[in-house]
């Protein structure tokens, strides 16, 4: 029988990146703005950003990994079957869109020419060969993509509300550290 609650590591993983993955979003939309005459201030905001893409990139794999060992708590009995599988699809999508959203941020900064340094001290390889052209269009989908995932979090959150306001159900509280499920 699963447990009624997520574990502990699966709660820390999950807020970590929630909260890396908003910080970052609102980063690359405060960097993408400024002007290039603030130049070294920019460079080292893009630094920030890359940094945290590759660390979301990292946590989600060992969130995937400890998902496969450890598995969710079962959807409430109640629920209806298109939002069981409204559930299942957008989880699958958030995995796949916090993995594609920073390997596009990557492969936009490969094709740039800009290496990226894990907080200036590890290089990471490029994936693809200086290519302008290219760059142009990757940055187009990873903005894109960052978008999509955006309003895919909105919905995460707008549905999580739903559960715990409207159906009065242990969906949000059971991935919440603070606070216990309702006992029904």
């Amino acid at each position: 029988m699963r447990s009624a609650r997520y574990s502990a590591v699966a709660m820390i993983l999950h807020w970590l990146i929630a909260l890396a993955i908003a910080v970052n979003f609102g980063l690359g939309l405060y960097m993408s703005d400024l002007p290039l005459s603030v130049g070294p201030i920019k460079l080292k905001l893009y630094s920030y950003h890359k940094w945290a893409g590759v660390s979301i990139f990292l946590l989600v794999f060992v969130r995937i990994a400890w998902r496969m060992l450890k598995r969710p708590p079962e959807l409430p009995a109640h629920m209806p079957a298109w939002e069981r599988v409204g559930a299942g699809v957008s989880h699958i999508l958030l995995y796949l869109l916090t993995l594609a959203v920073p390997l596009s941020g990557w492969l936009f900064s490969s094709a740039k020419g800009f290496k990226t340094v894990y907080f200036g001290i590890w290089p990471i390889p490029d994936l693809l060969a200086k290519d302008t052209l290219l760059a142009e269009v990757l940055v187009e989908w990873h903005e894109n993509l960052a978008f999509l995932m955006a309003a895919l979090v909105v919905l995460h959150v707008a549905a999580a509300l739903k559960h715990h306001l409207l159906d009065r159900d242990d969906v949000l509280s059971r991935m919440l550290p603070i606070v216990h499920p309702r006992n029904r």
